[in-house]
């Protein structure tokens, strides 16, 4: 395409995801439908008790059993571990972590792995994994975040004499004035419930040995690279001969961003039996033995004077563990411990972290990770403020908004852009307020059976999870940067290889629309792979919304390389300097001499052909970029519920649900949309339906979708988005992070308007989540 030719622009158009028609015509590849030659099922025999010690086991009736290869005992294994399984966030020098092994014989939460067989089919190991005879020693368990540091209560693990995990503290007094010297101040206690992720597709993993000691893992994974090098680690292999693969992976929301114990075992195992190694989870299953999120319990004060102005911000946190430290279990806390002032300037700032261990399935990354819980408490807590000053809500937001960016927060990190009044103008304007205060009112003044409620989130959050030089400073062991190449074939397509892992995001298609938008090229000349470590040799992988202001950014600057290299070879073959060479729509030309230009897919063929390059100057055209941001992203925005709920039922149901998010440049609108959909209705989610529950004796009682509650889209209203846009200055695209922004934002909205649909009976407060019985008790009890 010549340089003054019209061409489509790419970065900010709707183009239609590439990757949905494999996954409608039911051609995509999942880890359950690979089967290599030979392939052997597993199936982990589980203890029931949340603790209990193995005093005896006995597998010979399973090593018996139609079609079993194998069984084996923790103590049959322990050889196979140069390691314990990896806590990749040893948030404090003085942290507890008790060593975590695939298989144990002490089990400390319910679906702890004790034993493990392997057979010919997975319905022959399931049955035999059934005829395992094991004898238990129960156990106390400590099961209530809340109570795990109470004197006398039961021990997770008893060697360490303690529940606590750790204490992480920040504070900072930037005025010097006492928060109890405040005019007002405002302490609320809350629960945020413990969270079990639901993927549509269930973990899976296949282990294949190679013929010269080489390993393949085929994974349900977000983080290939990562596991790579874990898995190596734990089972003290050569990392170059293993090779992790995630295919087309159905969901993850950070519960695959983890390395797990049925992994280990797999690999472990097909090096033993030379045989490829497969298991698939069940759903109860994974109730129990995939990570589960939130489960905290904070105490959050806000003080302000009597004009509406906040001076400080306070928060105490008891964060579950679980029962053992995951890949970043102790970290998830932090990762919200910079913003706990939100969207508003508060001058003195203060957070402590506790991290207790106890007798549940460990905890770690579920969408938002730490900042929903930052987000909720915030925005809760605002609301009581307000009501305690006799001032609006929103007023009192308005009045403590950040208004300048940069920004540096009490709390140290530096803001790059944002602009809330405009998200909250917006917001208001697609949401007719005082149309809703006016049907607010008349419904109570009519004494209506079912009232109405509005419920606001104005919010922000740090994401990206980069730079690197910050995430060590707070002990993370892993670098934030990413990895791309670009690379042109002798025909004129590219090659995009991205160190990101997608599993429903839209990777193909985004990194598709910055390599063409970069390079002149139509978004259908552009293959992006990714997933495979054999192919991608160095990434950091997918969560925190890092995947865009991290691996895209680094898809731009790769393709900036092979513009640089394209210009030396095409100032070469025009025999002018390569300052003389403008770049435009995929060609150069020289200035003042439009005529003469060479195309970058005319170049590409040169440099394959390498008949005529200049001295120096190696054959092909593509380039690599690593990319480290100067900063994390920060979007923001405001979000609003309205609620209508039956007074005499406790039923609360979501009649409009109205965003406005600020996620800077948006490279295709129709991913942006479905990822706030997606996240919108985990949060709503989370405030109305979803909660883990165990019994005193840690039997998890929430343990399949019957007693889970997920909303399907019955229960959900067509949302209405919008958006503003503060590009962040920090790289070159302008762009932000999406994939946790209405999960942050969704849960103190929904929640807060449904307190507004029966606060003038008097109701206060109600637990997430605001199931029919608590709402119908909370007006009980406020009529009493």
């Amino acid at each position: 395409m010549s340089a003054t030719e019209e061409r489509t622009a790419y970065v900010g158009a709707p183009v239609k995801r590439r990757e949905d028609e494999p996954l409608l015509t039911g051609r995509a590849t999942y880890v359950d439908n690979m089967a290599p030659v030979g392939t052997v099922s597993m199936a982990v025999v589980r203890s029931p008790y949340a603790h209990a010690r193995v005093t005896s086991i006995d597998l010979e009736a399973a090593r018996g059993a139609d079609g079993v290869v194998a069984a084996f005992s923790a103590a049959d294994l322990q050889g196979d571990w140069k390691a314990a399984m990896p806590c990749a966030w040893p948030v404090t020098e003085d942290m507890k972590n008790p060593p975590h092994y695939p298989l144990t014989d002490v089990a400390c939460y319910q679906g702890d792995g004790v034993a493990v067989v392997i057979a010919e089919s997975r319905g022959e190991a399931q049955d035999a994994a059934e005829l395992v005879e094991i004898d238990w020693e129960p156990l106390d368990a400590i099961v209530d975040v809340s109570k795990a540091l109470d004197e006398g209560s039961p021990l997770a693990h008893p060697e360490l004499g303690t529940n606590e995990c750790y204490v992480w503290r920040l504070d900072t007094d930037a005025t010097g004035e006492a928060l109890e010297d405040a005019d007002v101040v405002v302490t609320c206690r809350y629960y945020q419930p413990r969270l079990i992720p639901n993927a549509m597709e269930p973990r899976a993993v296949v282990a294949v040995p190679g013929a010269t000691g080489d390993l393949t893992l085929y994974s349900t994974t977000q983080i290939p690279h990562i596991l790579r090098l874990l898995a190596a680690a734990t089972l003290g292999l050569n990392e170059s001969k293993v090779r992790v693969v995630a295919p087309d992976v159905g969901g993850g929301f950070g519960s695959k961003c983890d390395v797990y114990a049925e992994e280990l075992l797999a690999l472990a195992l097909a090096v033993r039996l030379g045989r490829p190694v497969k298991w698939v989870e069940e759903r109860t299953e994974g109730y129990l033995s995939t990570i589960h999120g939130r489960d905290f319990v904070t105490e959050y004060t806000l003080a302000a004077r009597k004009d509406g102005t906040i001076t400080h911000c306070r928060a105490k946190v008891t964060a579950a563990m679980g029962a053992y430290l995951q890949l970043v279990t102790p970290g998830i806390p932090l990762l919200g411990a910079w913003i706990y002032s939100g969207p508003y300037a508060i001058p003195n700032y203060s957070v402590e972290f506790t991290g207790v261990f106890t007798n549940t399935t460990p905890t770690d990354a579920y969408r938002g990770a730490g900042r929903p819980e930052a987000t909720y408490v915030i925005e809760r807590t605002m609301n009581a403020l307000a009501d305690e000053l006799g001032m609006d809500r929103l007023e009192v937001r308005r009045k403590n908004f950040i208004t300048e960016f940069p920004f540096t927060m009490a709390s140290g990190l530096t803001i790059d852009s944002g602009d809330y009044h405009a998200s909250l103008d917006k917001l208001l304007e697609l949401l007719d307020l005082d149309a809703l205060r006016a049907d607010q009112a008349k419904r109570r003044e009519n004494g209506e059976v079912k009232q109405i409620g509005v419920g606001f989130s104005t919010y922000n959050e740090m994401c990206g999870l980069a730079p690197s030089r910050i995430l060590g400073a707070i002990r993370y062991a892993a670098g934030g940067w990413e990895q791309a190449t670009v690379r042109f074939l002798a025909t004129g397509t590219v090659q995009v290889v991205t160190g990101t892992s997608p599993h429903g995001q839209g990777h193909e298609t985004a990194w598709a629309q910055i390599a063409a938008e970069r390079l002149g090229l139509e978004v259908d000349e552009v293959e992006v792979l990714h997933g495979d470590t054999a192919v991608s040799h160095f990434g950091l992988d997918s969560y925190g919304s890092r995947s865009l202001p991290v691996g895209g950014v680094a898809v731009w600057h790769a393709g900036d390389k092979v513009i640089e290299k394209a210009r030396q070879l095409a100032a070469h073959e025009l025999e002018v300097s390569a300052d003389d060479l403008e770049y435009a729509n995929g060609s150069f030309a020289v200035k003042g001499s439009p005529d003469k230009e060479r195309t970058l897919k005319a170049l590409a063929f040169s440099a394959w052909a390498a008949h005529d390059l200049p001295e120096g100057m190696e054959p092909g055209l593509e380039g690599t970029a690593t990319y480290d941001p100067p900063n994390f992203s920060w979007p923001g925005g405001a979000h609003a519920a309205v609620v209508e709920v039956d007074t005499e039922t406790g039923d609360a149901r979501l009649v409009r649900y109205v965003a406005v998010d600020d996620v800077g440049a948006v490279v295709n609108p129709i991913i942006v949309d479905g990822q706030v959909h997606g996240g919108i209705t985990q949060g709503i989610s989370t405030a109305l339906y979803e909660e883990g529950v165990y019994d005193e004796d840690g039997n998890l009682l929430s343990a399949n979708l019957l007693s889970y509650l997920v909303p399907s889209a019955a229960e959900l209203p067509s949302y209405e988005l919008d958006r503003t846009e503060s590009k962040s200055p920090t790289n070159p695209l302008g762009v932000k992070g999406v994939g946790e922004t209405g999960t942050i934002a969704a849960a103190p909205a929904v929640l807060g308007a449904v307190l507004d649909a029966v606060s003038h009976l008097g109701v206060k407060d109600i637990q997430m989540p605001a199931t029919p019985e608590r709402v119908w008790r909370a007006i009980q009890e406020a009529k009493a």
